[in-house]
């Protein structure tokens, strides 16, 4: 007889943005005609950039006739697509090949599916707060006995926390684990790790023989010197770390779907030779997945240079400046933020100690503002918001006047 994969019983509550669009449309039954202002999710708003929608129409345009029609292409991506990333990591001195690099529908697939090929009984680390699909994945995967209501965690994983006393860096496990979660800059933060930073990880990792999971999906997003576009930029992280990143933010592709994952030949962790596990991601893509769309790998290329990286780059600024504007906003009202310079997302204390969910209620009732609450992302974030810059910019201007003019502190 069938029965379920008891792993996901384990699983607390729903989902983080499920549970914030069920709110906000409970809110809307009770509040008929209010226009909502959405500064939760981070969702992309503005058109994409022209040339790569010239390039993925002429891609159309190619599957239109049967003599430059294309089906099935590479599981593991395109070869110019492919090649295209190499010549991209150039840029930060990183050099790849392309074998290494696998394309994909988007980062937060990867984030999920790529702890397939490690063992079920690996020792997870993640930051608090953390993307929640690092956290839920490897719970779904039977890495977690289950929630743990008197700490506000999960069983079995170790939390990295993240506060206002280590200006939100997480530090180094105090013992050893298998498998290590990294989102720079973070996610939901806004903080950014330095070389020296993302250096002593590495070191970890190296001594330790565990792997860290990069998530660099934000990197276009850096303004300021001094911080690793990737984390290969760090001596010895091809030995440990495997990254992943991801057109969404970088392009506006959050519909479109398109990322990458980078597993290099000389990874190694404590049981495999090199070169295995580069190719038992490859065994695990080819086998479940049949590559991104074809159409969106046209797109996704024309981004990476010429015309088509510098109106993805006027993109970035359109949010950035977003993000300058809710950051000061926000501390004009008399909050502590944090983030949203090097980052399209800003991390917002909540006043006099209130729960973040509470916060999220009050921001809603009293200025018709969406937020993320903090505590979703892991409980260091209960007394947080954050804050995104993906809306147009005439919405984030009225949302920051509501918030003057509504919000009660």
């Amino acid at each position: 007889m069938a029965t379920v994969n008891k792993a996901f019983r384990a699983l607390a509550s729903g989902y983080l943005f499920p549970e914030i669009n069920r709110r906000v449309r409970f809110w809307q039954t009770n509040n008929p005609g209010k226009d909502v202002l959405r500064l939760g999710i981070g969702n992309t708003t503005e058109a994409l950039p022209l040339a790569l929608r010239e390039a993925m129409i002429e891609k159309i345009n190619e599957l239109g006739d049967r003599e430059t029609y294309t089906g099935y292409g590479d599981e593991q991506g395109d070869t110019y697509l492919r090649e295209g990333l190499v010549e991209y990591y150039k840029k930060f001195g990183v050099e790849l090949e392309s074998s290494e690099v696998f394309v994909s529908d988007g980062a937060k697939s990867d984030a999920a599916n790529i702890q397939a090929i490690f063992a079920t009984d690996s020792i997870i680390a993640v930051t608090d707060p953390a993307y929640p699909v690092y956290v839920d994945s490897n719970v779904a995967s039977g890495r977690s006995r289950g929630w743990d209501e008197s700490r506000g965690m999960y069983h079995d994983l170790v939390y990295l926390s993240c506060t206002e006393e280590n200006s939100f860096i997480p530090p180094l496990p105090s013992e050893r684990v298998d498998l290590i979660y990294l989102c720079n800059p973070n996610n939901p933060t806004g903080a950014v790790m330095n070389h020296a930073q993302l250096k002593e990880f590495v070191e970890y990792a190296r001594f330790h023989k565990s792997v860290i999971i990069y998530d660099s999906a934000y990197s276009e997003y850096i303004t300021e010197e001094g911080y690793p576009h990737s984390i290969y930029e760090i001596e010895g992280a091809k030995e440990c770390a495997i990254e992943l990143s991801s057109f969404s933010k970088f392009s506006g592709f959050t519909g479109v779907r398109l990322g990458w994952t980078i597993v290099p030949n000389t990874l190694m962790c404590a049981d495999s030779t090199k070169g295995e596990l580069n190719r038992l991601w490859n065994r695990r893509q080819t086998t479940f997945f049949n590559g991104a769309s074809n159409i969106a790998q046209r797109g996704g290329f024309a981004a990476l240079s010429g015309e088509g990286h510098k109106q993805s780059r006027a993109l970035v600024a359109y949010y950035l400046e977003n993000a300058r504007l809710i950051r000061e906003g926000l501390e004009a009202k008399g909050l502590t933020v944090y983030g949203g310079v090097n980052s399209p997302y800003i991390w917002a204390k909540t006043p006099n100690g209130l729960d973040s969910w509470r916060f999220f209620d009050q921001l809603l009732d009293q200025c018709n503002v969406v937020v993320t609450p903090g505590g979703g992302f892991g409980p260091a974030g209960k007394n947080f918001i954050r804050v995104s810059a993906y809306n147009h910019r005439e919405n984030v201007v009225i949302a920051m006047r509501m918030i003057q003019e509504h919000l009660t502190i």
